[in-house]
C-alpha cells in the first residue's frame, strides 16, 4: 500500500480511506433516465419569480446579462496568487488572524517560527476559521466565531509528520479549535479586537457543557465520567453557525468522528461504522486522552455531533448541546419564525449522499418569552425530493423509523435511511430568504454520485437536484414550502444554480446558463443572506486551475440575485484558501470573512500562513449588505 500523509486529506478523503464506501454498479439506467428529466438543464431548472411556481423553461442568458445592475461594484477577475482581490472601489485588512491575543497577557505569544505555546493557547484567537455571527450586547459589537480544526505540521514544528507525541501536544490542539467569542470595535483604522473585553471567551475541547432533549441524560451518551449523561465536555470541529432569534449563537459540530480511536479492541457499532468511527483517529488524541478512545469508552462519540447553543452576553454561561436537534455532520444551523410561531432550524449533514433535516419546535416563540424549550421539544425531519419537483418532509418518529426516541435523535442517519430519505451531494450552508419565503442549500460536490452508495448502503441515484454523475462542481438547490409555511409537511423544489465549467463542457457540467466564463466556480460551501435578500456563496473547492478546473483560479466569494440568477464574482482568497464565514457589522457598513487554510506565508509575509478574519468595506462609506 502506498504512504499516504493523512494530514493533507480532506475530511471526506479521510473517511474513505479509513471507511471506504461499498461500490456499486446498477446506476447505469438511472443516469441515462436523469439527463433527460424534468428538473435538469432540458426542462425546468428556473430562476426568479417563476421559480415559486416551478416555471417552465430557463431564464435565457439573455434576461440573465440584461440584469448587470443588480450589484453595486464591478465583478472581479479570478486570481491565482497568495492575495486578497476585492472590486474596484472596496478595502480590506485582516481584523484576527491565528494567534492573536484576546487578552494582553498574551500578546506575542504567537511566533513565526514555533505558532503558540500550550500557556497561552487559550488567550489567543483559534486557527481556521469558518462559520461566525455578530451580535449586538448592550451598546457593544461581539463577534462569535468557530475555528474548525487545525493543522498539526503548523503548530506541532518539532514533529516532521505532524502527529502529537505527548499529552500536552495533544492538549495545545485541542485548545485552539473550538469557539472564540470576541468584543470588536470601530476605530479611525476600520475594526480592532478589544483585548481584555469582559465578554471575551474561548471555548475548546476541554470547556464543561450541558445536554438537554430526548437524548439527554440517555444510556446512549453515558460514559465512566459522566454516568448520568448530562455534561459533556467540548465542542470540536465546528464547522457552519447559525444564530437564535433571542440572540444566541448556534455552533455546528461536524466532522467529530476523527478526534476518536481505539487502542484496544474496538467495539463492534452499526453507528460507528455510518458515522465513520474506528480504530485510528486523525490527531491521536486517543493515545493521551482516554475520553477519546473508544475502546474504554464508547459513548463518548454519541457526546459530540450537535448543534451547541452558546450565550455571547455571558462569559460565564455553559454551552447546551441540543440532542432534539439530531447527531449529524452538521454543516449550519439556518433559523426562521414560521407564521404560527413556532421556530424552524434546517441543517445540512455533510458527507456524500447525506440527508437534509428540518426542526420544528412544538413551542412558539416571543419575543422576551422563555426559550428554553424551543430547542429542546419539537419534530426532526428529513428531506425527500421527488423527480417532479416536489418533495415532503419525512418525521422522524419511533413509528416511521421502528427505533426509539434516543437512537433517532444519536444515530439520526440511521433514522433517514429507514424513512427513505433522498442522498444528497453534501448538503452544506442552508440560508433562508429574508425577503421571500423559501431557503437554499449548498450542495458542495459529490464524486460519488451515481458510483458508489453512502455510508449507510443507501444508493446514490442520478436524478432530482443531485443531477450529475460523478458531480465535481456542486449545485444550490431552492425549495418554496407549500403555502408559504415553513413547517409546511411538502415542498416544491428547483436548482437556482449548477455550477460548472462552460470553457471545458459544452453538456451538463458546463453548469446552468446563468454560469459563464466570467463567473464559474464550483464547490459552493457558504451561504448568507444580507439584509437585501442577496445571496453570498462562499466555496471550498478545487483551486489548482487546471483541467476540468482551469479558469476558475482560487476560491471565491460570489453574490447572486436570486429573482433574475445572476452571479457575480466580488472577492478571490490567497490560493490554498477556503472562504468560509461571513457577517455584517451593526452598521452594515463592514463585512467579516473569514479565510481558512491559506497556503503561503499569507497575510504576513513571512513565516506561517494564518488563517484570519477580513475586514471589508466601501471607500464611499456606504453600506454593503
Amino acid at each position: 500500500m502506498t504512504d499516504i500523509d493523512t494530514t493533507e486529506l480532506s475530511w471526506d478523503d479521510w473517511d474513505e480511506l479509513k471507511s471506504p464506501r461499498p461500490d456499486t454498479n446498477d446506476f447505469d439506467t438511472v443516469v441515462e433516465r436523469a439527463i433527460s428529466r424534468r428538473g435538469f438543464l432540458g426542462g425546468a431548472l428556473a430562476f426568479g419569480s417563476g421559480a415559486v411556481a416551478m416555471g417552465t423553461g430557463l431564464l435565457s442568458s439573455t434576461a440573465v446579462k440584461a440584469a448587470g445592475n443588480a450589484f453595486d461594484f464591478t465583478p472581479i477577475d479570478v486570481a491565482t496568487d497568495f492575495d486578497i482581490h476585492v472590486p474596484e472601489g472596496y478595502q480590506w485588512k485582516p481584523l484576527v488572524r491565528w494567534g492573536d491575543a484576546l487578552f494582553s497577557d498574551a500578546n506575542g505569544a504567537y511566533s513565526a517560527e514555533t505558532g503558540v505555546d500550550l500557556a497561552m493557547s487559550e488567550r489567543v484567537f483559534g486557527e481556521n476559521t469558518d462559520g461566525m455571527e455578530l451580535f449586538e450586547v448592550n451598546g457593544k459589537e461581539v463577534i462569535a466565531v468557530n475555528s474548525e480544526y487545525v493543522n498539526p505540521k503548523i503548530n506541532l514544528p518539532s514533529d516532521a509528520d505532524g502527529t502529537p507525541r505527548t499529552a500536552d501536544e495533544v492538549k495545545l490542539l485541542q485548545n485552539l479549535q473550538g469557539v472564540t467569542v470576541m468584543e470588536v470595535a470601530a476605530s479611525n483604522e476600520g475594526y480592532r479586537i478589544v483585548q481584555d473585553s469582559p465578554l471575551n471567551r474561548r471555548i475548546h475541547h476541554n470547556t464543561q457543557m450541558t445536554m438537554d432533549g430526548p437524548a439527554a441524560g440517555s444510556l446512549l451518551v453515558q460514559t465512566t465520567a459522566d454516568p448520568e449523561g448530562m455534561s459533556p465536555i467540548g465542542t470540536m470541529n465546528n464547522c457552519g453557525s447559525g444564530r437564535t432569534l433571542w440572540g444566541t449563537y448556534l455552533t455546528c459540530e461536524e466532522n467529530f468522528n476523527g478526534y476518536f480511536g481505539a487502542t484496544g479492541e474496538e467495539p463492534a457499532s452499526a453507528g460507528n461504522e455510518r458515522y465513520g468511527i474506528g480504530a485510528e483517529g486523525r490527531y491521536a488524541y486517543e493515545k493521551f486522552d482516554a475520553r477519546f478512545d473508544i475502546a474504554n469508552e464508547p459513548n463518548e462519540p454519541h457526546r459530540h455531533g450537535w448543534i451547541t447553543e452558546i450565550d455571547p452576553s455571558d462569559p460565564n454561561s455553559t454551552p447546551v448541546k441540543h440532542t432534539a436537534l439530531g447527531r449529524f455532520k452538521h454543516e449550519n444551523a439556518a433559523m426562521v419564525q414560521a407564521t404560527d410561531g413556532r421556530v424552524v432550524v434546517y441543517m445540512g449533514d455533510d458527507e456524500r449522499g447525506e440527508f437534509l433535516y428540518r426542526y420544528v419546535s412544538n413551542g412558539t416563540y416571543t419575543e422576551g418569552g422563555d426559550t428554553s424549550a424551543l430547542l429542546s421539544d419539537g419534530v426532526l425531519s428529513v428531506a425527500k425530493f421527488n423527480d417532479d419537483q416536489t418533495g415532503e418532509w419525512l418525521d422522524l418518529t419511533p413509528e416511521t423509523t421502528g427505533m426509539s426516541a434516543e437512537e433517532i435523535l444519536v444515530f439520526a442517519r440511521m433514522a433517514g435511511s429507514a424513512v427513505g430519505a433522498t442522498t444528497m451531494d453534501r448538503p452544506e450552508w442552508v440560508a433562508v430568504n429574508p425577503t421571500r419565503v423559501e431557503a437554499y442549500c449548498a450542495l458542495t460536490n459529490n464524486k460519488n454520485r451515481g458510483v458508489k452508495a453512502n455510508a449507510g448502503g443507501d444508493e446514490t441515484p442520478v436524478g432530482g437536484p443531485n443531477p450529475r454523475e460523478t458531480n465535481r462542481y456542486g449545485q444550490i438547490v431552492r425549495w418554496t414550502p407549500v403555502d408559504e409555511d415553513h413547517t409546511a409537511s411538502t415542498f416544491a423544489w428547483d436548482l437556482y444554480v449548477m455550477a460548472g465549467n462552460p470553457t471545458v463542457y459544452d453538456n451538463e457540467y458546463g453548469g446552468s446558463e446563468n454560469i459563464t466564463e466570467g463567473n464559474m466556480f464550483n464547490s459552493p460551501d457558504g451561504m448568507i443572506f444580507d439584509t437585501k435578500g442577496m445571496l453570498w456563496i462562499q466555496t471550498d473547492g478545487d483551486y489548482k486551475n487546471e483541467g476540468d478546473f482551469e479558469g476558475m483560479g482560487n476560491n471565491q466569494m460570489l453574490v447572486g440575485d436570486t429573482q433574475t440568477g445572476e452571479i457575480a464574482r466580488f472577492l478571490t482568497a490567497p490560493y490554498g484558501a477556503e472562504v468560509t464565514g461571513l457577517c455584517w457589522s451593526a452598521d452594515l457598513k463592514t463585512m467579516f470573512v473569514g479565510i481558512q487554510h491559506p497556503g503561503g506565508s499569507w497575510p504576513d509575509g513571512e513565516g506561517k500562513p494564518r488563517s484570519s478574519v477580513i475586514s471589508v468595506w466601501r471607500e464611499d462609506g456606504q453600506t454593503i449588505g
